[in-house]
């Protein structure tokens, strides 16, 4: 015992090693003649207490122990029960004893033998425990547990357990009697007979090999439908069947379960042999009539014959008392009406050697071909109407009757086979009037109908003229469709002279074109049974009229500019086309004309305007088959104003290797511009001039000067500058051509300073080459070194006479070249009429070496 488990208590009792021989199988009997009760456990007597009392002396009395009165001692009995071949435990208490002993009493017997002890020192199992399974001790207890249960463990377990205290020694009995259960063991199905013939007898058994009783049986029987039903549920094991029948057949199965668990067999199928019966004949189409079955001609009849039978009956069939299939299912593919006559099925039964036969009869009708037709027709100059219907052919005919009848009119008189016709007064005919023709044959599950619908037509008839191409005929086109029956059109002029014939639903009257229909009506009338009043509709030709929002249009030259013309009337249609000023079709070129159309009206879009091309008188054109007309527009296309005249001020060589030019202008004069154009002219060295070429273009209007590079030094050029307002070019410039760049006295400083000052002058040469290299920053050290240019090169571009002016006159675009004298003097060519005098200006420009 430990400390956590009891309160304090005196030192434990150790027992010496002799008391391993103490033989409690030599105790009394611990019961009284009786056994076992029917409650498992022994029954209680004063003989068997006794017993108890004196085994308790026996073990305890002998060590000195105070053993306490008997009525101190308590008694527990406990009824266990365990599955062979799985665990179980039989309690001694919840705390572990200071001795304990535990014993075996088998079933039949009286004597207990001993299983297991302790003392303080650890379990001690003896040999009988060995055959009733593996026996084992749970830790801190005198509890045992069983595994692999074995069917020799069943019996009575004495549990005796002494616990010492400061009160005394306390003794407690566990009578444990243990019952080993056997589960069931897998059910197998014993039959009489595994195919029975119908109302024989039969039995059943479910046998098993092991289990403990009691054992309880259910039969359950899992139908053709698959339906599972219980058959019977009992204590026995057989089930017994004075009289099977064909509903006993199935797959059957037993289950047997007891307290322990629950095995299902494996399912045998119960066979039971019968018929044929009577066979049945089901026929496809189903129909029938007073002399059988009827089928329609043509169509696929099947004919299925069914006789219960096990095994399934063997079908064959005969056709008029002879054999024509065999099988259950005789198939006739588009039946004929010489297939009519006697079928016969004839089942049989090859097991029991049994037949049973069946007669039936089948006549065969056809139907008329397709389906009742219809027909609504004018009557009496389309002012009554004529319902007409039939439907010929078939055996028997087709009886045909509209419906509604006519008012008195007698079912007789409102019948017939294969047509049927009635005459119906337009005038007393509503609108959307609905009349059904309906049809009986035999050969019909239901009647065959067909319907029709009196009815004007849903709009009012139009009327419209087209001209065919190249306007060389006009149709007069009249419509009225969607009635039932159709109307009547015809064509009469504004005269009363008849066009044509009459016609139904359309009417289409060609006509050779003429200019003598403009302004002629011509009117379509219409007839039609459900109209009380006349129906009419008309038309009017008429040549086209055309007018334009502007007939005068002017715009800047390069500018997108459109012109509109409208046709303000025409009929029938009229097709637009456009003339250019040059008095040919315009067609649809983005490059230069763009054409947009509506349904009356058409744009001409004349694209980056010229003044030397596109200005002039464009004409919009219309024709229809009664006429035509043509309407003018005046395109002015305006040059911008001229832009001002420009000067040269300075044209000058970069570098002694005459590869690049700086150019630098002025402006003279009054004008709008956009920019500037650098021309320039090469000259052979034989003196031929060639022809001037554009070295810069896209110069902006505030810029004075550029730089030309990738000049040949062996050629001579002449440049020349032009002012650019949007396209209109001003007057060239004066011709000139380019200076080489003043004298450079770096070189003979060089060579004065190497004859004898060259380590001193070395300063001076550097500064020498920073003023030449930076003459524009400094331009007043550079003029002190080297001096001030001559006055004729410069030009003072202060003055105002030099600064763009706003607005200007027209001028011509380009200009002439002017002659060079001396490489200096250069003049303008001759202004165009409308423009101003040039301004005279005279540069002289002065080259030095």
């Amino acid at each position: 015992m430990t400390a956590s488990r009891h309160p304090p208590q005196p030192p434990p009792l150790v027992l010496p090693g002799r008391a391993a021989a103490v033989a409690v199988s030599d105790a009394p009997p611990l019961r009284c003649g009786g056994g076992r009760t029917p409650g498992g456990c022994y029954s209680e007597c004063p003989a068997a207490r006794a017993g108890l009392v004196a085994e308790e002396k026996a073990l305890f009395g002998g060590w000195g122990l105070v053993i306490p009165d008997q009525e101190e001692v308590q008694y527990i009995r406990v009824v266990t029960k365990g599955v062979v071949g799985r665990s179980v435990m039989l309690e001694c208490g919840s705390s572990l004893p200071n001795i304990y002993f535990w014993g075996f009493t088998q079933p039949g017997t009286v004597a207990i033998r001993s299983l297991v002890y302790g003392y303080g020192q650890g379990p001690r199992m003896q040999k009988l425990a060995s055959t009733l399974g593996e026996l084992s001790v749970i830790s801190g207890s005198a509890s045992l547990v069983i595994d692999k249960l074995s069917l020799l463990a069943e019996g009575l377990y004495t549990c005796q357990a002494l616990y010492d205290s400061n009160e005394g020694a306390n003794v407690t009995f566990y009578h444990i009697q243990l019952l080993v259960l056997v589960p069931v063991s897998k059910p197998s199905i014993v039959v009489s007979e595994s195919s029975p013939v119908e109302n024989e007898p039969l039995w059943m058994e479910c046998r098993l090999e092991n289990g403990t009783g009691p054992i309880q049986y259910l039969w359950e029987r899992e139908g053709q439908d698959r339906m599972v039903v219980t058959v019977a549920e009992a204590n026995g094991s057989l089930v017994n069947l004075t009289g099977v029948n064909r509903n006993h057949t199935g797959w059957y199965s037993c289950r047997a379960r007891n307290e322990v668990n629950e095995e299902r067999s494996q399912r045998i199928w119960l066979d039971i042999i019968y018929g044929p019966d009577e066979p049945i004949i089901n026929i496809t189409p189903y129909a029938v009539s007073d002399r059988g079955y009827t089928a329609v001609e043509l169509d696929t009849v099947s004919l299925l014959c069914q006789a219960p039978s096990n095994p399934p009956s063997q079908y064959v069939w005969f056709y008029n008392n002879s054999q024509v299939y065999a099988g259950q299912q005789l198939t006739i593919s588009k039946i004929l009406r010489m297939h009519t006559g006697y079928y016969t099925c004839l089942a049989q039964n090859s097991f029991l050697n049994t037949r049973t036969k069946t007669t039936v009869t089948l006549t065969v009708y056809y139907l008329p071909d397709g389906n009742p037709t219809c027909n609504i027709l004018p009557a009496n100059n389309y002012t009554d109407l004529t319902l007409w219907c039939s439907w010929e052919g078939g055996y028997p005919l087709a009886s045909l009757s509209w419906n509604p009848p006519l008012p008195g009119e007698s079912e007789k008189a409102g019948g017939s086979f294969s047509n049927a016709t009635q005459l119906r007064l337009g005038s007393k005919t509503l609108d959307k009037s609905t009349f059904t023709c309906q049809a009986s044959h035999p050969a019909l599950k239901t009647s065959a109908t067909c319907t029709l619908t009196a009815m004007l037509p849903p709009v009012e008839p139009g009327c419209f003229a087209v001209a065919t191409q190249n306007n060389e005929y006009l149709m007069l086109s009249c419509n009225w469709e969607g009635g039932s029956p159709r109307a009547l059109l015809q064509w009469v002029s504004g005269d009363g002279v008849v066009q044509g014939s009459s016609e139904e639903n359309a009417n289409i009257v060609v006509i050779k074109s003429s200019g003598a229909y403009s302004g002629k009506q011509f009117v379509c009338r219409a007839k039609h049974p459900l109209s009380t009043g006349s129906q009419q509709c008309q038309l009017k030709l008429e040549a086209p009229v055309l007018v334009t929002q502007r007939s005068v249009v002017s715009v800047f030259e390069g500018s997108d500019v459109q012109l509109t013309c409208v046709l303000k009337a025409t009929y029938p249609a009229s097709e637009i086309t456009w003339y250019n000023n040059q008095r040919k079709k315009v067609w649809d070129a983005p490059q230069k004309y763009l054409l947009h159309r509506e349904a009356a009206w058409a744009n001409l879009t004349v694209r980056e305007t010229d003044g030397a091309q596109d200005s002039g008188q464009y004409w919009c054109s219309a024709t229809n088959a009664v006429g035509g007309a043509q309407i003018p527009i005046t395109l002015n296309v305006q040059r911008y104003p001229s832009p001002p005249n420009v000067t040269i001020s300075k044209i000058l060589y970069n570098t002694r290797q005459r590869t690049e030019v700086e150019l630098e202008w002025a402006t003279r004069g009054t004008g709008d511009l956009t920019g500037f154009v650098v021309e320039r002219q090469m000259s052979s060295r034989s003196g031929e001039r060639g022809a001037w070429e554009m070295v810069a273009n896209e110069i902006e209007p505030h810029m004075r000067g550029h730089k030309i590079a990738g000049l040949d030094p062996g050629t001579l050029y002449a440049f020349r500058i032009l002012a650019i307002n949007h396209r209109t070019r001003g007057y060239p410039s004066e011709v000139k051509t380019p200076a080489d760049p003043p004298f450079n006295a770096y070189p003979a400083v060089i060579g004065a300073a190497v004859a004898g000052m060259i380590v001193a002058t070395v300063g001076t040469l550097l500064v020498f080459q920073y003023v030449v290299r930076n003459r524009t920053n400094n331009p007043r050290l550079h003029n002190m070194l080297f001096g001030m240019p001559p006055a004729e090169s410069r030009e003072n571009i202060s003055n105002p006479e030099d600064e763009e002016g706003a607005g200007g006159l027209q001028g011509p675009e380009g200009g002439g070249e002017a002659s060079e004298e001396g490489g200096a003097a250069a003049s303008s060519p001759s202004p165009p009429t409308d423009a101003p005098p040039p301004v005279n200006v005279t540069i002289t420009v002065t080259a030095t070496s």
